[in-house]
This record gives structure tokens, C-alpha cells and sequence, in this order.
């Protein structure tokens, strides 16, 4: 099995999240050993931000850094787990609400597919990007 890294790289959808995540330098985080849980954001996800955003995410990459790291939360959390749960801390530190009473949301993101495994952790691809408040 690959890592988060390479599960996404592979996947063909994810190329904007895997350009943020070497401009960050997060490759070798999301590369070690974990486990993660990462709610990943596709390519139509990012291009729903306003026009500039990513251009201008990845020449501020201190907050680059916070936007990726609040999609991530430590541990392996499937989607049987997530369900029970209304919020999880992320490693930016702020918490994400989650609301599974139709379909699974994480704050305004809708889970498209869930529990892409991973040899490191778990990957939930979700619609839209997270934003910290």
C-alpha cells in the first residue's frame, strides 16, 4: 500500500493539494509514519475558491501551512468512527465540526468517498477546501 503522499499523487485528482503540500513542506510529514486522517480536497475543490487564492496561498506559506494542517487530524479515524463523533482537533490545533446526520459534512465540506486506505493512515476526499476561522 502507498503513503498519503503517494495515495494522492496516484490518484490524478489531487494535483493542487500535492502543490501545496511540497510548497508547505509538509511531503516528509505526511510521508512518516502517522497514522493520519487527512480530508483531502480535490482539484475542482481548490478551484472553487476565489480566483487568486491558491496563487496566493503558495507564496504565504506560513498560512499555506495552517490551511493544510487543519485537514489533518492524528490517528487513523474511519469512517465507522467519524460518524460518532460531532468535531475533531486537527493539527493546526482548531477543531472541525462534523455533522453525519445526512451523508457526512466536515464543517461545509461533504465526505465524497471515505476511508481511502492508506499504509500510513486514512484519506476521506471531501468537496471543499477548509478554511480556519
Amino acid at each position: 500500500m502507498a503513503d498519503i503522499v503517494d495515495t494522492a499523487v496516484n490518484a490524478g485528482s489531487f494535483n493542487t493539494l500535492v502543490a501545496a503540500v511540497k510548497a508547505a513542506g509538509l511531503v516528509d510529514t505526511l510521508k512518516g509514519n502517522g497514522p493520519f486522517t487527512v480530508f483531502a480536497p480535490t482539484d475542482d475543490a481548490f478551484a472553487k475558491l476565489p480566483e487568486g487564492t491558491v496563487d496566493g496561498l503558495l507564496k504565504d506559506i506560513p498560512q499555506l501551512k495552517k490551511i493544510l494542517t487543519y485537514h489533518v487530524v492524528s490517528g487513523k479515524v474511519m469512517a465507522a468512527d467519524v460518524v460518532k463523533l460531532d468535531s475533531a482537533t486537527t493539527v493546526e490545533g482548531s477543531d472541525v465540526t462534523i455533522d453525519a446526520s445526512n451523508g457526512v459534512k466536515i464543517n461545509d465540506a461533504t465526505v465524497s468517498q471515505a476511508d481511502v486506505e492508506t499504509d500510513n493512515g486514512v484519506i476521506h476526499i471531501i468537496d471543499t477546501v477548509l478554511l480556519p476561522s
